[in-house]
């Protein structure tokens, strides 16, 4: 059973980037996390297309939101300390969405792969794999 809800997760992110940019955590298992973004004006570069940052931060936390739920007994945190994007696709409306799976649940490490999709058009935008250290009391 994850360690976090995709409620519990997404009242905790209401103050921090990802509320601010109106990202939702859809779901929440073991090995997989759901989450979407709508494309907005503050989710833009200022070429009017939308910001690589947004793909990633849309990643990113799905992928952390994963490790959250996943944390070995004993840990308290994690720190993201490798992160990997490869952007296809680009998108001016709609929503896009995240798809994010453990590659890897270890003590000291986790591994988590990451693919946004625009949802209107099924097109993948982004492939994205991210390494975080898992953090342990002192």
């Amino acid at each position: 059973m994850p360690k976090i809800t995709a409620e519990q997760f997404n009242q905790r992110s209401v103050d921090c980037l990802p509320g601010h940019l109106g990202l939702v955590v859809t779901a929440v298992t073991e090995t997989e996390v759901r989450a979407e973004l709508p494309v907005r004006r503050h989710t833009m570069a200022p070429n009017g297309f939308l910001h690589a940052g947004t793909l990633v931060t849309l990643a990113d936390t799905s992928c952390g939101c994963g490790c959250i739920a996943n944390l070995p007994d004993g840990a308290n945190g994690f720190t993201t300390i490798e992160l990997k994007s490869n952007h296809l696709g680009t998108a001016r409306d709609g929503v896009i969405e995240c798809v994010a799976t453990a590659a890897h649940l270890g003590k000291s490490t986790q591994v988590w792969d990451a693919v946004v999709r625009h949802r209107e058009t099924g097109k993948t935008l982004a492939l994205f794999r991210c390494t975080q250290m898992v953090l342990y009391p002192k």
